[in-house]
């Protein structure tokens, strides 16, 4: 919280958990003056104290309001696309500093607040905000990059540098102090402490990192979730006062999603569908394999089914071959299919992945993206591969111009380096010219994902489809890609994956069936498709003799047992019996580990086969994704569930709906009430597990949803917990994440909670996942995990070596303040579970380290606080009631899913025996380690040479944006 002290001494304007309060100087009962949809946050004074100026986000911008001290309805100063933030009357009441990302990056800029008008005070390439006046209105002081502190001259525009960071300082909420001294909040390492100057104030307190308010040499400011008074001598008050907000009860039918039923189901997990030049075929991925059917439809045709991770086809321009990628050499490699032999040829060898191939018109060369994001084309004939991007931040599917010069692709481009959203953009390679060129597809609307949604050109060149706002338009260009008319809508149902038949049609999905559409208008038509998915009859009987068992919930092992297991459910657990079985008389057995928090699909293509084989190998039998690309999600849930792929069971969401701006490639921008009902019903008919809301979704959005999904059976989560917890939302993921503020309301920066956070969680019941991302402290005192041979085998090379570079880097000397932060992480998550609340353990992995996260997780909670069994409860019961499965999955016990690890030791005494898997087991399936790691642990020779040429022009990075997915260390995905 923030805390602004009136000019006349006797009030403070308070923002708690998003809300404007006012409270006595002495302290007492806060009196709150804004809703919970104003989401309203930073307050400050005007010099007569009558008025009150805050930033909010109500409309899906931060823009500029006032209100009335004494109450009333708050008034709107700023509009726009931009953001408007930090606001600051000036001492004489005639204007009001703000920060804005109006040109591009952050700068202070001035309202005038009569005329609205605004003029720039201090605006460069740099990231400048968080101004404040001088007393005399003369000055503004403010911070650039968080890494120093720069005052400007009003009147002249001159600026002068008043503190500079060392090593890794960060610097928060700048004022001026006494004699006009700099004060603000130093963040090193794990210490957050008020400065003054160059003279530290606090010393182990936990300082905010908002402006403090100077009356003389005493200064009032917020810390350890206090608001405190520090007087010359540095003798400390605190304020004491109350506030009181409510949550909401949470009654809807939870619908659960069928798990056991063996009847056949249509296929709607049609990954990446594409048409043949001729219009005559369609091809894409299913059941985790490749597909052809005719574009009439009727029943496809299998062509790639070996049981590696075969993706995103590409028929050749002649017709007679297939494009796609796979990893059945290892990582993925290019490959292509002689249609009319079934004869497979890989292209490409390479150290890396070569993913999202698509053939130029002429079929002499293929674009594709490698494992960081950046863009390469492939001679076909002589197997040269030349860089044409710099790595690029998730970007989309290349696609080429009729004359083969240019290649375009979405990219995001951010409004700002302070805030990393922005809107998912056309970017066009120009291989002619050398240039690079970003493009909206209309002013301030982004591309729906940066997946298949486009861009994509039609094959006679006139136009670029994509997807925009749940819909599909096209826009005329140029040879070059410029757009050089206004997009027309194509279609008006959810649209997604979109591909061209002809110049005059367009093939996509919505809602788990292909459709087509000409471009001139008329109904859509159904593209029908005969085939069908079903789980297969699970073994028998199999019975487990057991050193040991742990059930769930036990306090300790019950010793030497035997684990009947039925048509995949457990039938009995008795004493020892002598029947042929699985001997693991020297293992213990105990609940498959639930990890709630991942997103396949963050690097599926790049992990490929790997990844459902190294979450089994480490035990985790159950995941849950609050985010992926939907019919990724959706091939890859039916793939597992018909047994078709190796992996855990996989609940999910599609794409998180989020505001005007996204950073991730699977967030769906969502900017209007229509957009939002085409998203939901979208989510009932493809059956999504949950609804995961993203940062830049307003409140007033947000509680819609909470209303549509809760209808339809469906828990929600977020990054929040307030005013989440009182508009209905189910979880709240990562203890403090990725936020719109760019700031945590339930951590620090030094990673402390307090009081209204355990109670907020432990009275609405909302779940909290962990995403302990600083565990990897824990490297620095344990590095088996990374030497482990599951690591070392089922880890892609690039994969690895960022786990060794991380697990080495945890014990420097630098890095020992993480230590601390973890500890104040778990502290929270302690706090919540033994108040009653709902801890449910999740990894965010890929952003973490994929399996090894999970148990470094529960070993750094077992560290801080946590005994073996309340961490192992957080991976097992508790993510098991959240998925609605309580007593079905994360237990040993007659009618549950026979989903089992068998360990080495007793995990209820050490959690490291937790990740000691030697056999285990999914719905009555059982295989050992070593099964698991047999495809991957022999390496493939090489049969194919690729030339790396030199990188052309465009590969340069030309922008900060412009840098590998795994470089950025923002927590988090969703």
């Amino acid at each position: 919280m923030s805390a602004a002290l009136s000019p006349d001494g006797r009030w403070l304007a308070v923002d708690l958990v998003t809300g404007i309060w006012v409270v006595p100087a002495a302290g007492g009962r806060a009196r709150k003056l804004t809703d919970d949809l104003q989401d309203a946050t930073l307050p400050s004074w005007s010099p007569d104290g009558r008025q009150i100026t805050f930033q909010s986000y109500r409309d899906g911008n931060f823009h500029v309001y006032v209100i009335d001290a004494a109450g009333g309805t708050p008034r709107k100063l700023t509009s726009g696309q931009y953001d408007h933030r930090e606001p600051v009357f000036s001492p004489d009441g005639t204007k009001i500093a703000v920060s804005s990302d109006r040109d591009g990056s952050y700068g202070v800029w001035l309202l005038d607040v009569a005329s609205g008008a605004i003029t720039v005070a201090a605006s460069t390439v740099d990231e400048e905000g968080s101004p404040r006046w001088s007393r005399d209105g003369t000055r503004i002081i403010f911070s650039v990059n968080d890494t120093a502190i720069d005052v400007v001259t009003v009147a002249t525009g001159a600026r002068q540098r008043l503190v500079t960071a060392t090593g890794t300082d960060k610097f928060y909420g700048p004022a001026f102090g006494p004699n006009d001294t700099p004060s603000y909040m130093r963040l090193r390492g794990a210490d957050a402490d008020l400065m003054l100057g160059d003279k530290q104030l606090t010393k182990g307190e936990d300082v905010f990192g908002f402006a403090a308010n100077w009356a003389q040499d005493s200064v009032l400011y917020t810390a350890d979730g206090r608001i405190r008074l520090r007087d010359p001598n540095g003798a400390v008050k605190d304020i004491p006062f109350t506030a009181t907000v409510n949550t909401a009860q949470r009654h809807y039918h939870r619908r659960v999603r069928d798990i056991d039923s063996l009847a056949p189901k249509p296929v709607k997990g049609i990954a990446s569908p594409v048409v043949s030049k001729d219009g005559k075929q369609i091809a894409f991925r299913a059941l985790n394999a490749i597909y052809v059917v005719a574009a009439a439809g009727g029943t496809p045709t299998k062509l790639v089914d070996d049981g590696y991770f075969n993706s995103d086809p590409d028929f050749s321009p002649d017709g007679t071959k297939l494009l796609y990628a796979s990893d059945r050499h290892g990582t993925a490699d290019l490959w292509i299919r002689d249609l009319a032999t079934g004869k497979d040829s890989v292209l490409t060898e390479l150290p890396g992945a070569q993913t999202a191939p698509r053939w130029s018109p002429d079929g002499s060369r293929v674009a594709y993206n490698d494992q960081d994001g950046a863009g390469w084309v492939l001679d076909v004939a002589t197997g040269k591969v030349q860089q044409i991007t710099p790595a690029l931040f998730m970007p989309g599917r290349p696609t080429w111009s009729p004359d083969g010069t240019v290649v375009a692709l979405a990219a995001v481009k951010p409004f700002s380096k302070r805030y990393r959203e922005g809107t998912s953009q056309i970017l066009t390679v120009n291989l002619r010219t050398n240039t690079l060129q970003y493009a909206e597809p209309m002013p301030f609307r982004s591309l729906a994902t940066r997946g298949d949604d486009g861009p994509l050109w039609s094959p006679d060149g006139k136009y670029l489809a994509f997807t925009v706002e749940s819909v599909a338009w096209i826009a005329p260009v140029d040879a070059t890609g410029k757009l050089v008319g206004d997009p027309r809508q194509v279609t008006t149902e959810v649209t997604d994956s979109l591909a061209w038949q002809g110049n005059d049609t367009l093939v996509y999905l919505s809602k788990g069936r292909l459709k087509a559409q000409r471009i001139a208008g008329g109904a859509p038509r159904t593209i029908r498709l005969d085939f069908s998915w079903a789980r297969p009859r699970p073994p028998q009987r199999t019975v487990v003799h057991a050193g040991a068992y742990w059930d769930g919930t036990a306090k300790d092992l019950r010793q030497n047992v035997s684990i009947v297991v039925e048509d995949g459910k457990i039938a009995d657990v008795c004493a020892r019996q002598d029947v042929s079985g699985v001997d693991a008389s020297d293992l213990t057995a105990m609940p498959g580990l639930i990890d709630i928090h991942n997103h396949w699909h963050l690097r599926g293509r790049q992990w490929g086969d790997r990844q459902g084989r190294l979450w089994l190998s480490y035990g985790v039998t159950t995941t849950r994704s609050p985010g992926d690309p939907v019919y990724q999600m959706l091939e890859t849930r039916e793939a597992l569930e018909s047994g078709r792929r190796v992996g855990p069971r996989y609940f999910g969401t599609g794409e998180a709906i989020d505001g005007s701006r996204v950073y991730y490639n699977f967030m769906r921008p969502t900017l209007s009430p229509e957009q939002m009902n085409l998203e939901l019903s979208r989510a009932a008919e493809l059956e999504y597990d949950f609804i995961k809301t993203y940062v830049r979704l307003p409140v007033a959005y947000q509680q819609k949803v909470v209303q549509a999904a809760h209808a339809a059976g469906m828990p929600l989560s977020s990054h929040y917990l307030y005013p989440a917890a009182n508009i209905g939302m189910d979880a709240m993921e990562h203890t403090g994440a990725t936020n719109r503020l760019g700031y945590s309301h339930t951590v620090s920066r030094i990673r402390r909670a307090y009081q209204d956070v355990v109670t907020l969680f432990t009275r609405s019941g909302m779940s909290v996942t962990p995403t302990l991302f600083t565990s990897k402290w824990m490297y620095a005192e344990d590095k088996s995990l990374v030497d482990d041979v599951r690591t070392r085998t089922l880890f892609p090379k690039w994969e690895y070596d960022l786990l060794v570079g991380q697990a080495n880097g945890a014990g420097l000397p630098e890095n020992a303040y993480v230590r601390t932060n973890l500890a104040g992480d778990v502290d929270m998550l302690l706090r919540i579970h033994r108040a009653g609340g709902f801890v449910v353990t999740g990894t965010d992995s890929p952003l973490d380290n994929v399996a090894v996260s999970t148990h470094q997780n529960l070993r750094a909670m077992v560290k801080f606080g946590f005994t073996p069994h309340e961490a192992l409860t957080t991976a097992t019961h508790n993510p098991a009631r959240w998925l609605g499965l309580q007593d079905r999955i994360g237990a040993i016990k007659p009618g549950a899913h026979a989903d089992l690890s068998l360990v080495s030791g007793n995990p209820l005494q050490d959690i490291k025996a937790a990740a000691a898997v030697r056999k285990v087991m999914v719905g009555g399936v059982l295989r050992t380690v070593d099964e698991l790691m047999a495809p991957f642990q022999t390496p493939t020779a090489r049969t194919v040479t690729n030339e790396v040429l030199p990188a052309t022009p465009t590969a340069a990075k030309q922008h900060w944006w412009h840098v590998p997915e795994w470089s950025e260390h923002i927590c988090c995905a969703g």
